[in-house]
C-alpha cells in the first residue's frame, strides 16, 4: 500500500523559507529519509520549491488559464512529500508519527494512501490498459 505523508503548516505566514539554516532541523529530515530508506519502506521524498515560484492552471468553463504565484487565497503550506510503500494504514501512520516538524508553528501531517489497481473494479482497469497501456503496466504493480 502506497501512501503520501504531506506536512501542511498551518500558517504560512509563519514559514521558515527566509529564516537562518537551521542545521540540525535539516539533520533531523535527513535522518527520518535515511531511516525510511533503510527499512525498505521511502518510495520518493522531496521538498517543494515555494509557492511563489509555482504556477496555477484554473479551469473555469472548460477554459484554461495560468496563474502564476504568490497566491493571496493560500490558507495552508505545503513544503514537501514523503511517498511511501507500507504494509498498512496504521504502519503509515506511525511513519508519520516520527516525522520532524516545523518549528515555525502549527503543523497537521496528512497521511493519504493512493490508490491502486487492486482498489478498482475490473471494469476500470481493463479502461485504464485500453488507454494507457504503457502506463497501466507500472500501475499495476502498486496493488
Amino acid at each position: 500500500m502506497r501512501f503520501l505523508i504531506i506536512p501542511t503548516l498551518l500558517d504560512p505566514s509563519k514559514s521558515v523559507v527566509d529564516a537562518p539554516f537551521d542545521e540540525a532541523l535539516f539533520m533531523a529530515f535527513m535522518k527520518f529519509n535515511e531511516d525510511m530508506h533503510q527499512a525498505g519502506v521511502l518510495v520518493a521524498s522531496e521538498g517543494l520549491q515555494p509557492a511563489t515560484t509555482g504556477a496555477h492552471v484554473l479551469v473555469k468553463g472548460g477554459k484554461r488559464k495560468v496563474v502564476d504565484g504568490p497566491y493571496a487565497e493560500s490558507k495552508e503550506l505545503v513544503a514537501g512529500f514523503w511517498l511511501i510503500d507500507v504494509k498498512s494504514r496504521a504502519e503509515a501512520i506511525e511513519w508519520a508519527t516520527r516525522a520532524p516538524v516545523n518549528p515555525a508553528g502549527d503543523e497537521v501531517i496528512e497521511v493519504r494512501q493512493l490508490t491502486g489497481s487492486a482498489d478498482l473494479p475490473p471494469e476500470l482497469n481493463a479502461l485504464i490498459k485500453r488507454a494507457a497501456p504503457t502506463w497501466s503496466a507500472m500501475f499495476d504493480g502498486h496493488k
